[in-house]
C-alpha cells in the first residue's frame, strides 16, 4: 500500500472476502483490538474501525473490541473505541479497570444484547464473578480517575508532549520509521532503512539478536528510565497521572540513546 487510505481499504475489502468465502451465516463475531498492543501499537486508519462496524452491520455479526490494554484511560478517553467514534457491541476489559490494585475483568454489553436477557436467562459466570473485593476496587479507581481528571490529562500528555516530542525526534534520528499512538500509549518503530524500512533487529528477535535496542533500554534504565522494547519497537506507556515535566524527561532520555539506534543504522 501506498497511503493509510488504501491499506484501509485493503484490509477491509480482505475482511469482506473471507467472510464470502466462510459463509457470513458462520460467523458469530468479529473481534479485534483498537490498538494493537504489544506488537507494536498499530493504530488503525481512520475509518477502518468504522468500516468493520458497517461490515458486522451489515451481515448482522456482533463486533467485539478487545481493551484490556486501550480501556479505562490509556489513550486519552475512556474507551479507546470513543477515539475512534466507534460504538461496539461487546467491550473486554480489564487492568485499569482496577489501576491494576486488584485482578479484575469485565464486558460492557450494549443495550440492544442486554434486553435479550430480560426474557431469557443466561446461564453462565464464573466462580469468582462479582467479586466484593475487585469491584469495590474497580469502583474505587473510577472514582478517583474521574475526580483528579486522569483521563483528560492522559490526552493533554498525548497531544502536547509525547507526540509532538517523538514527531520532532524523527526528524532527527535516522533509525526512526514510523511513529504512532494516542494518548499515553506510543510506539516508536526502528529501521535499518527509511526506505526500504528494513526492521532495526529481526522479528522474533531475543537475546544478542535485540543488539542496538537492547543496549537503548539498558542506557535508558541507567538514567532512571524504563523503556520497554518488543522487537525493533520501542513503546511508551508512562502512568496516566504523568505530568508534562516527568514525560518530558523520560522523552529527553529516549532522545539520547536514541544516538545508540542510528549508529546501526544504514
Amino acid at each position: 500500500s501506498e497511503s493509510e487510505e488504501q491499506e484501509r481499504d485493503r484490509a477491509l475489502a480482505h475482511l469482506e472476502e473471507v467472510l464470502m468465502y466462510e459463509g457470513p451465516q458462520t460467523v458469530a463475531g468479529i473481534i479485534l483490538e483498537v490498538i494493537v498492543g504489544t506488537n507494536g501499537i498499530l493504530v488503525p486508519p481512520d475509518g477502518y474501525l468504522q468500516g468493520v462496524r458497517e461490515i458486522c452491520d451489515r451481515h448482522g455479526i456482533v463486533m467485539i473490541l478487545d481493551e484490556v490494554m486501550t480501556g479505562f484511560g490509556r489513550t486519552g478517553y475512556w474507551f479507546g473505541s470513543e477515539g475512534f467514534g466507534v460504538e461496539p457491541d461487546l467491550i473486554s476489559c480489564a487492568k485499569g479497570i482496577t489501576s491494576g490494585y486488584v485482578p479484575l475483568g469485565a464486558v460492557v454489553i450494549s443495550q440492544k444484547i442486554a434486553d435479550q436477557f430480560k426474557d431469557k436467562v443466561y446461564y453462565g459466570g464464573l466462580t469468582y464473578s462479582g467479586h466484593p473485593l475487585a469491584c469495590a476496587a474497580g469502583v474505587g479507581a473510577i472514582t478517583a480517575m474521574k475526580e483528579e481528571k486522569v483521563v483528560e490529562n492522559a490526552k493533554m500528555i498525548g497531544d502536547d508532549v509525547i507526540g509532538p516530542a517523538l514527531r520532532e525526534m524523527q526528524k532527527r534520528h535516522k533509525s526512526i520509521g514510523d511513529v504512532r499512538g494516542r494518548g499515553c500509549f506510543w510506539g516508536v518503530e526502528l529501521v535499518k532503512n527509511r526506505e526500504t524500512r528494513e526492521m532495526l533487529v529481526p522479528f522474533n528477535a531475543s537475546g544478542a539478536q535485540m543488539g542496538p535496542v537492547a543496549a537503548m533500554a539498558s542506557a535508558a534504565m541507567n538514567q532512571g528510565v524504563a523503556l520497554m522494547v518488543h522487537w525493533n519497537v520501542v513503546i511508551l506507556a508512562p502512568p496516566l497521572i504523568i505530568t508534562p515535566a516527568e514525560a518530558k524527561r523520560g522523552l529527553s532520555v529516549l532522545d539520547e540513546v536514541l544516538e545508540i539506534a542510528d549508529k546501526a543504522a544504514d
